[in-house]
């Protein structure tokens, strides 16, 4: 019985695991995402972020997620300590689903602070599908201003810093562009998606990725 209690007490200290994530705030929804490096668990702000929260949470639900991967190690050249790691479908459009109009974080109110989870997106601030990034530090450049729309946050890490940190301090290199040097050189998997508040509510679409391979 003793070794029972030690062993469940273990797995409650277990790094990353659902029992270290505080509880959601009213409006908030959990997600762990375990990752061959450690789980991660994240808050997701559909109060505050209705769409864009609803559009990640229509992936995990799906499990379009699942079997993807973190590619992207953004470290501050400043600091590389510091930054954000990116990660999703990438551009994998078996998996994807309808893009959604940004949630600006002048309208939210929701900003790109330490822990905070972002949807990204390519030249059109509305083209965001199933890549999202999390921020290391803060990076106020993601958020709306006078010449840009930037980005939507949509949440907050609740669980699992620690992996966020070890996955931005991955080796990188190639890229191109505003990637130049960021793809990680062994992409960190993202195996699993799973949503821990609420009903899941999948999207009934078909899922081609389970049955055509990837060219």
């Amino acid at each position: 019985m003793r070794f029972l209690l030690l062993f469940a007490l273990a797995l409650l200290s277990l790094p990353g695991s659902a029992s270290d994530a505080r509880p959601p705030a009213p409006g908030e929804i959990r997600v762990r995402l375990n990752t061959s490096e450690g789980a991660i668990i994240v808050a997701v702000d559909a109060r505050r972020a209705p769409k864009t929260a609803a559009n990640f949470l229509a992936y995990v639900d799906d499990g379009r997620l699942d079997g993807t991967t973190f590619y992207r190690a953004a470290r501050r050249k400043s600091d590389p300590r510091f930054g954000f790691i990116q990660g999703g479908i990438s551009n994998d459009a078996r998996r994807m689903l309808p893009s959604v109009p940004m949630e600006s974080t002048a309208t939210t109110g929701l900003r790109h602070l330490d822990g905070a989870i972002s949807m990204a997106h390519g030249s059109d601030p509305n083209s965001a599908t199933g890549n999202f990034s999390i921020m290391v530090g803060a990076n106020p450049g993601l958020d709306a201003s006078r010449t840009s729309k930037g980005f939507a946050a949509f949440g907050r890490v609740v669980g699992g810093m620690d992996v966020v940190r070890r996955i931005l301090a991955q080796p990188s290199g190639g890229g191109s562009e505003e990637m130049k040097g960021q793809m990680i050189l062994r992409p960190v998997r993202l195996i699993t998606a799973q949503r821990l508040d609420g009903t899941p509510k999948p999207t009934g679409r078909m899922k081609p990725w389970l049955i055509l391979p990837r060219r």
